[in-house]
């Protein structure tokens, strides 16, 4: 209800929505409620809902007060978010560490993707629409919600790049397929455990809404439009059912990696407040919070961790270090062994 409100506000009132991009603005609005059904479902699981609830309140600087070693904290919420987004989102750091090959095969994926939705939806939505001035037909006007914002010449080289912009994206997103598909056919361990469903399926989806969109190109200007008619229904039809298929397999991970934005917050923050104290070692292991956190997150999940200590105390496994917990296993090993 938010995107149709926001396609009827945003178009004028439908003034600037294009009847002919209609059935992907249907398909758009189905897409928008499936991942925000599955988001909904996802996110309320107790450790993911956790680490939401604890950035909104870093960001917020809402809800329980976080403890801190001192006064003074240089931990800057909106900046660590600036910098995960990024390092995860655009960057894509993650992966650049394991391999170069795998890094820019996703960049050319998630930036060419990127692309195409940027410049896909806006237009679909209404959003954005040229005019052209009854005194002057060289010249475009670019107007976004209503208001112009730029104007370019038909024959620049801006014209030329926003014109094509999908094209662009198109061919940085065929040479991340190409690289995918020669990753999957000769690396063994990648073989042994795809699936058609969550690593197949996607790419083909993925090449069939690239390949008919960079075919309506040379349809109308290497063809003379020959084609043109039934490609328009090839790839309105392959962009719904990838669109559809977004919140239901793999590329839903999509959106579940906004919770590495959170993370990174958490683990930032956490650095700056009153650290947990081993039981065992009575060394700092974590921040307090992560420790408490973790607790209640367990009690959520029906897993209970409390011991009961020789002294009739009530002992909570969190509580202890992994040195600690690897210190109390060699010890009882040692106390088995009769050492």
């Amino acid at each position: 209800s938010i995107l149709a409100i926001g396609i009827y506000a945003g178009s004028g009132g439908l003034k600037h929505f294009d009847p002919a991009l209609f059935w992907y603005a249907i398909g758009s609005l189905a897409g928008a409620f499936a991942v925000g059904y599955r988001f909904t479902f996802w996110s309320s699981r107790p450790p993911t809902w956790m680490y939401f609830k604890r950035a909104c309140q870093l960001l917020m600087r809402r809800g329980p007060a976080f403890e801190k070693r001192s006064a003074v904290s240089n931990s800057l919420p909106e900046l660590e978010l600036a910098k995960a987004t990024g390092r995860n989102y655009v960057g894509q750091s993650m992966i650049r560490r394991r391999s170069w090959f795998r890094w820019i095969m996703h960049l050319c994926l998630s930036g060419g993707c990127t692309l195409a939705f940027a410049v896909t939806f806006p237009l679909v939505f209404g959003w954005v629409h040229f005019e052209t001035p009854i005194e002057n037909a060289g010249i475009y006007n670019v107007a976004i919600l209503g208001e112009q914002v730029d104007s370019f010449h038909v024959g620049s080289i801006k014209a030329g790049l926003i014109f094509n912009a999908l094209n662009i994206a198109g061919i940085v997103v065929m040479i991340g397929l190409a690289m995918v598909s020669f990753r999957r056919l000769t690396d063994a361990g990648e073989r042994a455990v795809q699936t058609f469903y969550e690593d197949i399926l996607p790419l083909i989806l993925i090449a069939a809404v690239t390949l008919t969109g960079l075919a309506l190109t040379v349809s109308y200007k290497f063809m003379g439009g020959q084609g043109h008619g039934s490609l328009v229904w090839v790839h309105m039809v392959t962009v719904i059912v990838l669109i559809l298929y977004i919140p239901f397999g793999k590329l839903f991970h999509m959106f579940q990696r906004t919770v590495s934005l959170c993370v990174s917050m958490y683990k930032k923050a956490g650095k700056d407040e009153v650290q947990a104290t081993c039981r065992i070692t009575n060394e700092e292991y974590a921040s307090r919070r992560h420790v408490e956190d973790l607790k209640i997150v367990l009690d959520q999940l029906d897993f209970d961790y409390r011991l009961q200590g020789a002294d009739g105390e009530t002992v909570h496994y969190q509580d202890i270090s992994p040195k600690g917990r690897r210190r109390l296993v060699a010890f009882n090993q040692g106390r088995t062994l009769g050492r």
